[in-house]
């Protein structure tokens, strides 16, 4: 991961040095996001997204750019219905996306793709409320530290260098693995060594639940809503 970032800042370097005109600008906006495979679906988490960041003109027309940002991006998981579990999850980030842009000609927007670096800078500290017949595994809720990912979004001009910016951003590696879940199944009767029913106090044969388990790598599924201002 610390490579790729390193090839990713050398390139940036070597554009920035041919580059015609370079513009500055703030960002600020919200998040929503998912964590695809904690079983799961919505666009539930609200978060925080902004930061600073720089972009390149690469041709005199200033049709085509290059950018590059620092951002601090709150992702995670958020769900109150309690099917099949409640859960709230936050993943707080330090992102810098690169991204290359081109102009329309037309009606002025910035269409962008490129990748992202993610750091995770806090472990979650999410509540999980499960019932009895649905679970994950919490003994382990660790995430891990680096996420890269794809980033595609649209800026409109709204007034002179304030721009609506929309993002679409997914993980390409897990930023959770081996995720444990567990599902009951209906009960099995409770029996010893040699297979004969074990019986209660009052002679009764004892039921266990049983259940299904499955193991599920986790991916952050993430849009953006910001304004931006370029000087």
């Amino acid at each position: 991961m610390k490579k790729i970032l390193f090839i990713l800042l050398i390139a940036l370097v070597g554009t920035a040095v041919q580059a015609q005109r370079i513009h500055g600008f703030v960002s600020s906006g919200v998040s929503l996001s998912q964590v695809e495979g904690d079983e799961l679906k919505g666009f539930r988490k609200w978060g925080y997204s902004g930061g600073v960041g720089a972009i390149f003109a690469l041709d005199r027309h200033e049709d085509w750019r290059i950018s590059v940002e620092a951002l601090f991006t709150q992702r995670g998981a958020y769900n109150r219905s309690g099917e099949p579990y409640s859960l709230d999850l936050g993943l707080n980030y330090v992102d810098i996306p690169l991204m290359l842009h081109y102009r329309d000609p037309w009606g002025g927007m910035l269409f962008g793709v490129g990748l992202n670096y993610g750091r995770l800078v806090e472990q979650p500290e999410g509540r999980i409320l499960y019932p009895p017949s649905f679970y994950p595994d919490t003994n382990d809720m660790q995430f891990l530290r680096n996420d890269l990912g794809v980033v595609a979004d649209i800026r409109f001009y709204v007034w002179r260098g304030l721009m609506l910016n929309i993002r679409w951003q997914y993980s390409l590696i897990a930023i959770k693995q081996d995720w444990n879940f567990y599902q009951r199944n209906g009960d099995m009767l409770l029996v010893d060594e040699e297979g004969k029913p074990i019986l209660d106090a009052e002679g009764n044969t004892q039921l266990v639940p049983r259940f299904d388990n499955w193991v599920n790598n986790c991916f952050s599924n993430m849009l953006v809503f910001r304004l931006i201002w370029e000087f």
